[in-house]
């Protein structure tokens, strides 16, 4: 009999996750310090007992501040998966299911909104609704909407025509309960490894947009905003980047092994 081989990715992602679940949920209700409270003593405290991971520019423990902005950019993230994936996903089991003019119609259109860099028109629509958590949020659920609505439609089509769907509509089991009960379960490894792709460059894509001054606004503490702010004390203070930078690469690592994991695990 054929050993099973271990899912090394789908075991490590979950571990990354979990600990940066973990270390942003205890940031929601404890911080050692105010995240915002300055303390011009302590302008650049390097890493030591009272301040784990140091102090920036105007004497902020830049631990509570990682607990903070971690917790600011998982929220983003998991709105933008939460909205566009969930009206994505609707689409495209709607599209797959029944095909027809309409299928042509909204895929033609998702086709030509998805032929666009997700990025740039994030940033168009970031450009029309200003700057802010919420509209960063808006913005990338609208350019998520095609990647989830494609991946379920693929997903609709290959088991639409299967003997227990046939069967299920001999029996006069409603379309909707054929879509969410009978169909839609089977999809599941593949929307949850492109939930997990969506977090992943919904974490970069905001703190990149919060990079550059037009995501997430003070006085909500932002990783991507840290970075910003740091980066002229690159060599004179690095713990300032290191640390928000950290936050940001496990985040993104964590998930992006997790969607690796369930790929491979969808595929046994």
């Amino acid at each position: 009999m054929k050993k099973k081989q271990k899912n090394y990715n789908l075991i490590l992602g979950s571990a990354i996750a979990l600990f940066m679940l973990v270390f942003l949920l205890v940031g929601c209700f404890y911080t050692p310090y105010d995240p915002d409270a300055m303390n011009g003593v302590a302008k650049f405290a390097p890493p030591q007992g009272t301040h784990l991971f140091g102090c920036d520019h105007f004497g902020r423990d830049i631990f509570s501040r990682v607990m903070k902005g971690t917790g600011t950019t998982f929220l983003v993230a998991i709105a933008t998966v939460a909205l566009g994936g969930g009206i994505g996903i609707f689409i495209g089991a709607f599209t797959g299911y029944f095909g027809g003019w309409a299928d042509e119609v909204l895929m033609r259109f998702n086709d030509a909104v998805f032929s666009f860099p997700h990025i740039l028109l994030a940033l168009v629509f970031i450009s029309i609704l200003g700057p802010g958590k919420y509209n960063v949020i808006l913005a990338l659920s609208v350019v998520f909407i095609p990647s989830f609505a494609r991946i379920t439609r693929g997903e609709f089509l290959a088991q639409r025509e299967m003997d227990y769907v046939k069967s299920a509509r001999l029996m006069g089991v409603s379309h909707l309960r054929i879509m969410f009960v009978h169909i839609f379960p089977n999809t599941l490894p593949a929307v949850l490894s492109m939930a997990a792709i969506g977090f992943n460059n919904a974490v970069l894509a905001e703190a990149g947009m919060s990079y550059l001054g037009i995501g997430v606004q003070p006085p909500d503490a932002s990783l991507g905003r840290m970075l910003s702010e740091a980066q002229t004390y690159l060599m004179s203070a690095p713990w300032c980047v290191l640390f928000p930078g950290l936050a940001i690469i496990l985040l993104a690592l964590g998930f992006s092994l997790l969607s690796d994991g369930l790929l491979k695990k969808g595929g046994r």
